[in-house]
């Protein structure tokens, strides 16, 4: 039985406003989260750096952002995630806000360790949205919540206009007003979710932090995160990477650039929603298996030197691999709660942490690669090879599984 069938009842309404409030918070903390993919171009200008350096600098919000998930969703169930979101949000708008004032590229990477906390709400929305759905709804539930990846879109929209009227500053100081605002506004439109109400009104005490990670020692744990590790990093990566990538190689302005980038973004945001009603219908496994089929073949598209294909052919394979990503990333969290229903936040956190791990780890691979081949396309082979492994492993691990449950069938696979 799901905590919200044990729970009080709920007013008809009260899933979908948590749902939908969670959304749009997430929404404004992934455009915070990916400022720098936008104002990091023209800071790269001012200070003179490397490809390294400035990749160092827009992975570093996604550091903070990754290392902070398992501990915000741990919080998350000991506190409830209306509170735990709320000062998230708090904490990181006023990183922002302190970043318009860095002058060096030291003081740069502090405030954007900062503005990084931006990114773990995502396993606080996740650990506060899950108890308000069935299992059999969860998919979708958190696919729409995932929507809000969406953020950088947003960013990549509006930040290049902001930032050629009023200065990069402007950007930092109006993203950091609206994620005010929306810390406000949920602090008073939202209710604590039903597992924290349930525990709170029947004095469960806290979970010890040895049974928290419990989960952790299952290997299954860490092969979703790998999956995460591209399905997420990956997209956040190339989030990150991609204005930078399409101003190299086709000389394309930064707001062409961006806008680009932003459409890549949509698609890859948006049809997460849609993994999650097809992690629900037809099978995460199945979801994952078309992800990591068709993101190979992308992938070692992409990899082909980048004078070999045409902005309009990268323009479409680019497309075509953020829309298969969006359904990946629905449906690695589509099994989260279905086999751990009691760690959602520290199991969804670890793998949340892979995840944005990927997004640090990978922009800075993509500039060392690029300074050590001077090939641009060889971001795209790397992750090509963590793409192969990753379907190899699962191939596997599905195989092997079979053999051990003929009959039983396995929940959200």
């Amino acid at each position: 039985m799901s905590v919200t069938e044990k729970a009080q009842p709920m007013s008809a309404g009260e899933p979908a406003k948590a749902l939908w409030i969670s959304t749009l918070a997430f929404t404004l903390c992934f455009a915070v989260w990916t400022i720098f993919a936008i104002i990091g171009i023209r800071i790269k200008q001012d200070l003179g750096l490397n490809e390294a350096e400035f990749g160092l600098l827009v992975g570093t919000p996604v550091l903070t952002g990754s290392l902070v998930r398992i501990v915000l969703g741990i919080w998350t169930e000991r506190y409830g995630g209306r509170l735990v979101y709320t000062l998230t949000m708090v904490a990181a708008a006023l990183a922002t806000f302190l970043l318009s004032y860095a002058q060096t590229y030291p003081q740069m990477l502090i405030a954007g360790l900062g503005v990084g906390l931006a990114g773990g709400s995502f396993a606080v929305g996740v650990a506060y949205v899950s108890p308000f759905f069935s299992t059999q709804k969860q998919g979708t539930a958190l696919g729409i919540f995932g929507a809000g990846n969406v953020g950088a879109a947003v960013t990549k929209f509006a930040a290049p206009f902001v930032l050629i009227a009023w200065g990069w500053q402007a950007v930092a100081q109006i993203w950091a007003a609206g994620l005010v605002l929306m810390a406000i506004v949920f602090w008073f439109t939202t209710t604590d979710d039903p597992a924290f109400r349930l525990r709170r009104e029947r004095g469960v005490a806290p979970k010890s932090f040895a049974q928290e990670f419990a989960p952790l020692q299952n290997v299954q744990v860490w092969r979703f995160s790998l999956y995460y590790f591209f399905a997420f990093g990956g997209f956040v990566a190339l989030s990150l990477w991609l204005p930078r990538y399409l101003v190299g190689v086709y000389g394309f302005n930064l707001e062409t650039a961006g806008m680009i980038a932003a459409a890549y973004s949509i698609p890859g945001s948006i049809f997460r929603a849609f993994g999650g009603v097809l992690s629900d219908k037809k099978g995460a496994r199945s979801v994952m298996y078309a992800m990591f089929a068709v993101s190979a073949v992308a992938t070692l598209i992409l990899s082909l030197p980048a004078t070999a294909i045409t902005p309009v052919i990268f323009i479409i394979v680019i497309f075509v691999l953020g829309f298969f990503m969006s359904l990946g990333k629905a449906a690695v969290y589509k099994h989260i709660p279905a086999y751990y229903p009691d760690s959602v936040g520290a199991v969804g956190g670890i793998v949340g942490m892979m995840g944005g791990l990927g997004g640090f780890i990978l922009p800075i691979a993509f500039g060392l690669l690029k300074d050590m081949t001077g090939l641009w396309s060889s971001c795209f082979l790397l992750l090509f090879v963590i793409v192969a492994v990753s379907l190899v492993w699962m191939h596997l691990s599905v195989k092997q599984l079979s053999r051990r449950v003929h009959s039983a069938p396995v929940a959200a696979t």
